[in-house]
């Protein structure tokens, strides 16, 4: 009886051989005996006669499946819904307008270093003073850092595809800006990379894996798009786990410039490993469920990630319509500011919706963070964990700093189980790689891999995953009840806070606070209020500016 099952789960396809291939043309027939054991998976009991009184409709539901499916839905093709991160306490509260991010604080004089190696490791505040004032070039800087791309990446393999040709034109471009007197700000003439699900104009976005490893998208990423206008030069696309998940590729394994025998961790691989290694002063990167916060501590760099909506997604691709977010990975809280300021400036963009629920406005908060009222998940400091000496400093340094700490609780909802909420939208993002059979070609096939988590995802019931979505609303406004007051909390990286902010669309940055016994960089975790990046910047710059721990670079 159960060999019947995945025919009637999968619709128009079935398993053979580990793979999906094509069902026979004639349907097979819908059976009680076959709901009888279909019904299991999914923890049901109804009666025979229950069963048996829809069959008629699952033979319908199946006629719809095989009509869709013939319909052409490429990937940034997104579902005819939008999720909304804010509690209704926000939904009507909100508004603000596009325009200035303010006023940085003075950087003082930045001078070149004796050791030009040494720009290596400059922030990108610094970087933008000597372009500012005419101590390098772009195209200089830009030369720079190619040079040091190609030569590190065999050693980390952190770059897919480096636009040289492109990066010179840009970077010439903002000389000639800047000696004009039309200065954009302080990305004008600072190089970057961009995680390669982000699509770029005459370049390939193989999105880190073998079936789309020729693919051309015929557009710029909003992402790339916006700091071109900041006059920011693009170097290169950078590795990714394939599809998004992990530091593996189809061209090997991204590797943190810490131990090179070690992976960068993922998704955001290359972006991370790059900017730690000193070959670009910052990337862009996205995340779904850990994947700048994981990398930025594996690569011990700083890593934002915004609120849910707050950065365009359009020109990325799609895993999780309703979690996928992007965000700068840098040297400081100030550097991810200054990029998130960039990428926030044009306000929402049509071509992705949840931008239209976000305040069109990002605005600097730098200052005095004794004020802010910050909470931290006492619970999750409390228990034993490998990290916790380098945390517990953490802590101290901000009390030194005048923040008093108030201990703060989690929401009783776990948001463990939400989590085929990403798979199942994963598995329809990718529907057409799973039921053509090309997820054979991907590099990695074991049990947690995308080709077997897609298969698996295709028996959530459509009932289960809109409970999940309903039960994830409970767990946004019982998050915005404990942080009623709070500007701002602090967690330790990888506790329950990772999983739960990213169903709730929370911001968080990830700032290193120290190492490991084997050398290995650690981090600690600030999460902000939904749309109060400002706040959450300011507190986790207050902390930088009082310790070193962002300064510090492996030695290759």
């Amino acid at each position: 009886m159960k060999k019947h099952l995945p025919a009637l789960l999968l619709g128009t396809a079935c398993f053979a051989a580990g793979a999906l291939v094509a069902r026979p043309s004639a349907p097979e027939e819908i059976t009680v005996p076959l709901l009888r054991a279909a019904q299991q998976l999914m923890g049901l009991s109804f009666t025979d006669a229950q069963l048996d009184s829809t069959r008629r409709n699952l033979t319908g539901y199946r006629d719809s499946y095989e009509a869709l499916r013939k319909l052409e839905m490429p990937n940034r093709v997104a579902p005819a819904v939008v999720f909304d991160p804010r509690p209704l306490r926000l939904r009507l509260a909100q508004g603000g307008s596009g325009g200035s991010a303010g006023r940085l604080p003075d950087a003082g004089k930045v001078k070149l270093p004796a050791n030009r190696d040494d720009l290596a490791f400059y922030t990108v505040r610094q970087l933008g003073e000597l372009l500012r004032t005419g101590l390098i070039t772009s195209e200089d800087l830009t030369r720079f850092c190619l040079t040091r791309l190609k030569k590190y990446d065999p050693k980390l393999h952190c770059v897919i595809t480096l636009t040289e040709e492109l990066a010179y034109q840009q970077a010439r471009q903002a000389d000639a800006e800047i000696k004009a007197g039309k200065y954009r700000g302080p990305l004008h003439g600072i190089p970057f990379g961009v995680k390669d699900l982000f699509s770029a104009k005459g370049y390939k976005t193989t999105w880190g894996s073998v079936p789309y490893k020729e693919q051309v998208l015929d557009e710029d990423a909003a992402v790339v798009q916006r700091l071109r206008e900041a006059g920011a030069v693009l170097c290169a696309k950078l590795t990714l786990g394939e599809l998004a998940q992990g530091d593996v590729w189809f061209g090997e394994r991204t590797r943190t410039p810490w131990d090179v025998t070690k992976g960068s961790s993922g998704s955001s691989a290359g972006s991370a490993s790059a900017v730690a290694a000193g070959l670009l002063p910052f990337a862009i990167g996205t995340e779904t469920l850990g994947s700048i916060m994981s990398p930025s501590t594996a690569c011990g760099v700083t890593g934002l990630r915004p609120t849910y909506g707050r950065v365009s997604r359009a020109g990325a691709m799609a895993l999780s319509w309703t979690m996928d977010k992007a965000g700068p990975l840098a040297r400081s809280a100030e550097d991810c500011a200054i990029v998130l300021a960039a990428l926030t400036a044009a306000g929402p963009d049509a071509r992705d919706p949840a931008t239209l629920l976000a305040p069109n406005r990002f605005e600097y908060a730098f200052g005095s963070v004794k004020k802010l009222r910050v909470g931290y998940i006492k619970k999750a400091f409390d228990q034993g964990y490998p990290t916790k000496a380098n945390d517990q400093a953490a802590l101290e340094a901000l009390r030194k700093l005048g923040v008093e700490l108030v201990p703060l609780e989690m929401p009783a909802l776990s948001a463990n189980s939400l989590r085929f909420i990403l798979t199942a939208e994963g598995a329809a993002a990718f529907d057409d790689l799973t039921r053509s059979g090309r997820d054979g070609q991907m590099v990695l096939q074991n049990r947690s891999a995308w080709p077997n988590t897609f298969r698996s995802s295709r028996f959530v019931p459509a009932v289960e995953y809109i409970q999940a979505q309903r039960a994830r609303s409970l767990l946004i406004e019982q998050m915005d009840e404990k942080l009623k007051g709070f500007d701002a909390y602090i967690t330790p990286t990888f506790s329950a806070s990772l999983v739960t902010t990213n169903f709730t669309g929370h911001p968080a940055i990830a700032l290193p606070n120290g190492f490991t016994a084997a050398g290995l960089p650690t981090t600690i975790t600030f999460v902000g209020q939904l749309y109060e990046e400002g706040k959450l910047l300011a507190l986790a710059k207050a902390y930088q500016d009082a310790t070193t721990f962002d300064e510090k670079h492996p030695a290759l």
